[in-house]
């Protein structure tokens, strides 16, 4: 098996879901008693919150990659970064490394146009929701993607960042996220991005009114893939 390094999530709780999401798929597909070999650098999620301007993205863009870096050199073989919305600084943070980095909206991007779908609803937090960097990935594999409705998009960027990366895990919530499924439903999405990790806490993704494709799942499904040396799908 080969080495996988993880930049940790925007939160512990999503590194956590990572770490034990890739572990049971390879043990699953190898043995009983197999280990993912993974690096994790847990980032401290308080550099990088809040972030608004220029000089805050390019501040976290040093983080991130003096994260990588330190997980190259300490013998990752490729890496992750565990959070969605920070793939907004994939290019800065691929151009200060040697190995590759699997992109999670490719992925995404190559699972829905697998599964037939054309038409999909981005859900995540704003940024990933209402610019281009996640977006353009989706739609470079044939997808059309409804348009963010701005109240939707603070809704879920309430319950992202006050609720669910400090553990707060409530049925109200559980409930507005039904009701925005629905809602895209009703407005001509044929699937759902669940393009967030702490989502997955609130949102069932096996039993919904659309298909949804959690972005972690199909990400730890790629690493895995990857570290066990399996083609991925094209």
């Amino acid at each position: 098996m080969r080495k996988l390094g993880l930049v940790g999530g925007m939160s512990w709780v999503s590194t956590g879901i990572y770490y034990e999401r890739i572990n049971r798929l390879v043990q699953k597909r190898s043995a009983p008693m197999a280990s993912a070999p993974l690096l994790i650098e847990s980032l401290n999620f308080c550099e990088l919150y809040g972030l608004q301007d220029d000089k805050d993205w390019k501040r976290a863009a040093s983080v991130l990659g003096d994260s990588a870096k330190r997980l190259e050199g300490a013998g990752a073989e490729a890496l992750i970064i565990g959070a969605n919305s920070m793939h907004k600084l994939y290019d800065e943070v691929a151009s200060q490394v040697e190995i590759p980095i699997l992109h999670i909206a490719e992925h995404v991007g190559l699972a829905l146009k697998a599964a037939g779908h054309k038409n999909a609803a981005l859900i995540g937090t704003r940024n990933v929701m209402t610019e281009s960097f996640y977006r353009k990935r989706l739609v470079s594999h044939g997808i059309d993607l409804l348009p963010p409705n701005m109240k939707t998009v603070e809704t879920l960027n309430h319950i992202i960042y006050d609720e669910l990366m400090v553990g707060k895990v409530t049925r109200d919530a559980e409930r507005q996220l039904r009701s925005i499924i629905t809602t895209k439903a009703q407005e001509g999405a044929d699937s759902i991005v669940l393009a967030c990790t702490e989502l997955d806490l609130i949102v069932d993704v096996d039993a919904n009114v659309l298909p949804v494709f959690d972005s972690t799942r199909i990400h730890c499904q790629a690493a895995a893939d990857w570290i066990l040396e399996q083609e991925l799908v094209e």
